[in-house]
């Protein structure tokens, strides 16, 4: 059992550590540069350490790990009501340090650099969509300004070069046909590099018998499926499909008081990229049923006493607990014969 406690505030050059022993006496208070933090950690007996669940905190996590310390990290905001007075980075740490001690504390999962590796790929796609997106938009709006009017969606983009290289010089001047086609050079590149990023994710995907897995789920594509596996690392830590939806935000948020329980909208809470993918899943899933009543089974009874963006969180919260089903058990997605989902 380690003999000393230490809240570690994380930042990108000087850190703050406040350890104490096993009686609760501070033991430690020091502030260190980068470069000492690891030598520093070399010289401690295994330790309890503990750090927010912030920017650089999974690779500090591994690092320490490595060194034979118990790392674990937390959410910011479960720190928050351990910080007495004021607000510094001794202070953080010394709320840290308390935090990490309690028995009820809920801990971040650290995660492996190839689950990270992966992230970064969705992370740099769904960016590069955003700016594609930007570009598609305002190009459409100028184009609008001249009587040209485009139809919407990533589609669009073919549509979008046959209208500006048509168009006369009496409907697009010169100048606005060279900034059209400046636009549309920047989209035909994020398009391509879209593309190039989506083909690794097609790779890592088939690569992974649990993603693999996630895909026979309806509503599950490749994209969902390798982005859930490289935020979970270890489904284990979530002790039913339940808590996994929870986690994701796509529960209720609920609330209450002198014994009478008000439950409201979705919680939105963790991860909002997860949360995105399953929704979109479920719309699709949602648009499937209506088209096949025979194998809608409970979503097209549910669709007439709910409105549809209510239905379409309750298949996206039954996808997560599906999906969590499919990682604990290691079995494929087995569809029953009344019901799409």
């Amino acid at each position: 059992m380690p003999t000393i406690t230490i809240g570690l505030d994380l930042a990108k050059h000087i850190f703050k550590v406040h350890g104490v022993d096993a009686t609760g006496q501070v033991v430690i208070r020091k502030k260190l540069r980068r470069s000492e933090l690891l030598e520093f950690f070399k010289e401690l007996p295994p330790s309890l350490v503990g750090m927010e669940a912030s920017g650089t905190a999974h690779h500090w996590g591994r690092e320490l790990t490595a060194l034979g310390h118990d790392a674990r990290l937390m959410p910011a905001g479960y720190v928050k009501p351990y910080v007495k007075r004021g607000k510094s980075d001794a202070v953080d740490a010394e709320a840290i340090c308390e935090a990490v001690t309690r028995p009820t504390m809920r801990f971040v999962e650290i995660k492996s650099a190839e689950q990270q590796s992966g992230l970064m790929l969705h992370r740099t796609r769904e960016l590069l969509v955003r700016q594609r997106t930007a570009l598609i938009n305002s190009l459409r709006g100028q184009l609008a300004e001249f009587g040209l009017i485009a139809p919407k969606g990533v589609w669009s983009i073919p549509e979008l070069h046959a209208l500006a290289q048509g168009a006369t010089s009496a409907v697009l001047p010169g100048a606005v046909r060279s900034c059209v086609e400046l636009i549309m050079g920047q989209i035909d590149d994020l398009q391509t590099r879209v593309q190039a990023i989506e083909k690794v994710i097609r790779k890592n995907h088939r690569a992974s018998e649990v993603s693999l897995r996630l895909q026979t789920i309806p509503g599950i594509g490749v994209i969902t499926a390798s982005a859930i596996t490289a935020t979970i690392g270890d489904i284990k830590v979530f002790k039913s499909g339940r808590h996994l939806a929870a986690w994701i935000g796509l529960v209720p948020r609920q609330s209450g008081s002198g014994g009478k329980v008000h439950m409201g909208r979705i919680s939105k809470k963790g991860d909002a990229y997860l949360r995105k993918l399953l929704v979109l899943g479920a719309t699709a899933v949602i648009r499937y049923c209506r088209n096949k009543p025979e194998l809608a089974g409970w979503i097209n009874a549910l669709l007439q006493r709910r409105p549809a963006r209510v239905v379409t969180i309750a298949v996206a919260n039954k996808m997560a607990r599906i999906a969590w089903a499919v990682m604990s058990r290691g079995e494929a997605f087995r569809q029953a014969a009344s019901a799409i989902a």
